[in-house]
């Protein structure tokens, strides 16, 4: 029997200057769909409280798969909308996955995407 790891990602989402509220509201359409979809454990956009053009969308899923899943959903599309349309200045994309303190010890590997900017 295999245990599955729970895996995250980390958005942080920079807005062009002027272009904040806009953002906030576009990414503000994904928290409901991502809530319900198969694995979500959490998801949330939190608004930095020092630098107003800076957002950060967050989830926790149960395992890889059901992460990977999401990322192939129409709802990701949004992404590549908000950066098309010069909506995003930067967009640092990272997923995480749980270790013990064994590997934390052993391991420093991270996938990070650094998407536009």
């Amino acid at each position: 029997m295999s245990t599955q790891i729970p895996v995250s990602h980390m958005a942080f989402v920079r807005a062009r200057a002027g272009r904040s509220t806009e953002l906030g509201a576009r990414l503000s359409a994904l928290i409901e769909p991502t809530r319900i979809a198969p694995g979500c454990l959490s998801f949330s956009l939190q608004h930095s409280q020092c630098d107003p053009q800076l957002w950060l969308v967050s989830g926790f899923w149960t395992h890889q798969q059901a992460m990977t899943a999401y990322f192939s959903t129409p709802a990701m599309q949004i992404f590549a909308e908000l950066v098309q349309e010069l909506v995003v200045d930067s967009l640092d994309f990272h997923t995480f996955k749980e270790v013990s303190t064994a590997q934390a010890l052993g391991q420093t590997q991270s996938w990070v995407h650094k998407m536009a900017g």
